[in-house]
Parts: C-alpha cells; sequence; structure tokens
C-alpha cells in the first residue's frame, strides 16, 4: 500500500476543505471496509485519507415530521437495530442479506452507497470499462457476474450497493456538501452510468461529501428479495426491490428497482406499467417478473441472470403483500 497522511476533521465544512485542498488525490473514509481493500490492491492510491468518523451528526438517525434521515456514517448494525428503520421491512431485508457481523458493524450506509464495483477487471486494476487495445475485456472473457441490462455500452460491471435499490424504491433523496454549499437529489440520479475512462458511478464530486440520506413521508407496503450463490458473505446475483402503494387489494402505485444486474440501480417501469391499478395476484407478480427483464441482452456467460432476476422481483411483490414463498 502506498503511504498517506491521515486528517481526521470534525465536521463537513473542514472535510470539503482538505478534499478540495489536495486536487483530487484526496479519499473519504467511512468504514474503510471497502476502500482499504482497494487501496492494499493498489487500484486507488490517495495521498490523502479523510475520515467522517468524527463530523458530528453523520452517525444519528432521526425523524423530522414523518421522514426518516440517516447519517452518511450509521452502520448496517445500527440501522439493523433501529425502531424507525424498522418500518420499512424492505430497507432491514436489505441490510439483513450483508451476514457478516465485521463488516455490519463497521460498514455505513454511506459507504455502502458508494460502494465501488465488485467487477474483477477493475478490481485488478482495469478501470471501470475494463479496455484492452481498444476492445471489451468484460464481452470477450469472463463475464458471469456482469450486468444483463444497460448494457449496450462499455460499462458493463453491476452496482454493488445493497441499500441502493430498495431506498430508490423509497424515493429517497441524498444530501451532499461541497466547496459551493449543500445541495440534494433524488438518490435515482445519484448513479450513472460511465461513458468514459475518467467517470465514476456516481455523481459525487471530488470535494464533496455525502451527508445523508432522508426517506420521504409515504405509507408504502415495500419488501427486497436477493438470489444469491450463498448464504454466507456473498454479494447476490441479483436482487429487486418494490414499494406498493395500495387501495385495498389494488395496486395505486408501484416502483421496482432491480440490483446487480446493470451499472446503475435499475428502476423497471415496464413492471410498475404491469402492476398499477390491479390486484397483485402470484400470476400478476409473474407477469411483473417478465416485464422486467424483457429488455435484458445477456452477455455470453451470464444469461442465467435473467431468470434470477425475474424471480427476485416476483418475490419481492409477494413478500410485500404478506404471501411470500
Amino acid at each position: 500500500m502506498k503511504a498517506f497522511a491521515y486528517a481526521s476533521p470534525s465536521n463537513t465544512q473542514q472535510a470539503v476543505q482538505l478534499l478540495s485542498s489536495h486536487s483530487g488525490q484526496a479519499a473519504l473514509l467511512a468504514g474503510g471496509t471497502d476502500l482499504l481493500s482497494l487501496m492494499k490492491d493498489l487500484v486507488v492510491s490517495p495521498d490523502l485519507l479523510v475520515s467522517l468518523g468524527k463530523v458530528q451528526g453523520l452517525d444519528r438517525i432521526t425523524r423530522q415530521g414523518d421522514a426518516l434521515r440517516i447519517g452518511a456514517m450509521v452502520t448496517l448494525e445500527q440501522l439493523l437495530a433501529d425502531p424507525e428503520a424498522q418500518r420499512y421491512p424492505g430497507l432491514i431485508q436489505a441490510a439483513q442479506g450483508v451476514t457478516s457481523p465485521q463488516i455490519r458493524s463497521q460498514g455505513t450506509v454511506g459507504g455502502d452507497l458508494c460502494q465501488r464495483p465488485r467487477c474483477w477487471y477493475y478490481r485488478k486494476g482495469h478501470g471501470l470499462l475494463a479496455q484492452h487495445n481498444g476492445s471489451s475485456m468484460v464481452r470477450q472473457g469472463d463475464n458471469r457476474y456482469h450486468a444483463i441490462l444497460g448494457n449496450s455500452g462499455d460499462a458493463l460491471f453491476v452496482n454493488a450497493s445493497s441499500l441502493a435499490p430498495v431506498l430508490i424504491a423509497l424515493q429517497a433523496r441524498v444530501r451532499i456538501a461541497g466547496p459551493e454549499g449543500e445541495r440534494d437529489l433524488p438518490l435515482s440520479d445519484f448513479y450513472r452510468t460511465p461513458q468514459s475512462p475518467d467517470e465514476k458511478e456516481y455523481a459525487l464530486e471530488k470535494a464533496e461529501v455525502l451527508m445523508e440520506v432522508e426517506i420521504p413521508a409515504g405509507e408504502t407496503s415495500n419488501a427486497t428479495y436477493e438470489v444469491r450463490q450463498r448464504e454466507v458473505l456473498d454479494w447476490p446475483l441479483a436482487a429487486a426491490s418494490v414499494a406498493l402503494g395500495m387501495q385495498g387489494s389494488q395496486v395505486s402505485g408501484a416502483r421496482v428497482v432491480l440490483g446487480h444486474v446493470a451499472p446503475v440501480p435499475w428502476v423497471s417501469r415496464e413492471a410498475a406499467q404491469v402492476l398499477e391499478g390491479r390486484e397483485l395476484t402470484d400470476q400478476l407478480a409473474r407477469q411483473a417478473g417478465e416485464a422486467a427483464v424483457q429488455a435484458a441482452k445477456p452477455l455470453s456467460r451470464n444469461a442465467y441472470k435473467v431468470r434470477l432476476a425475474r424471480v427476485a422481483v416476483e418475490r419481492a411483490l409477494l413478500r410485500a403483500a404478506g404471501r411470500e414463498i
């Protein structure tokens, strides 16, 4: 690992100033469960680590009116234990999918949302787009765990966040501090598909700090369902989170978001359209699952993920309706 300087500011303004003063050669340190691995493998080599561990207020979960505000430094363990967070079953189910006690106690909400792709080409230093002599290493190589949706360009990795799909389904927003002050945006707009090797997969600029996530008021039936290879610590092969507005047995509004199948958490408007205005039956859940993957374009070795994503949507819907298989 390359030698680096370390700073521990007490507020976000100091953190932003430290990041600004190092011209992009600084990195934010939250729980460190992902960043330190990247540094050990020399995928990233910052000159300065700016720790958020002592920044006041980032480790709290509070309710403002009917909205829930979750600080970026809240750990997964805190999230699972918080009585306010229990009101969102899909959020708890997503956090429970991280089975490692060590990562739950150290990993943070902000760190999960900003987690870098698990793509082995990226982790071996070939960059997010993994190009060699102008050709895609992913398309020509081992792409078992890569994208089946949103993969028409050069970005073929999958977003690794456990919490992003359900938070997007719940219409969460993020608050960000930077040199120009604070800004907030829908979490769905936080993620982007890189078009060049210099772009990141999320809209956090070099001197900005993710401060908190806010889940707005609104009663929904929500759930998360993940399909994974092993029950021990592992990333899902496919996941789905849903949030449903219900009028009796009919779906009045639906949001369906897939995880681990595209470079961004994948919002399926096709599945939502199938659901809205209809009674949620087992057959309708299957139809919504089919609609969610109708645009899938699997690579040479990951066609199996199409079925897994379809099943994840179907079972997330049934779980939200209280009819889990």
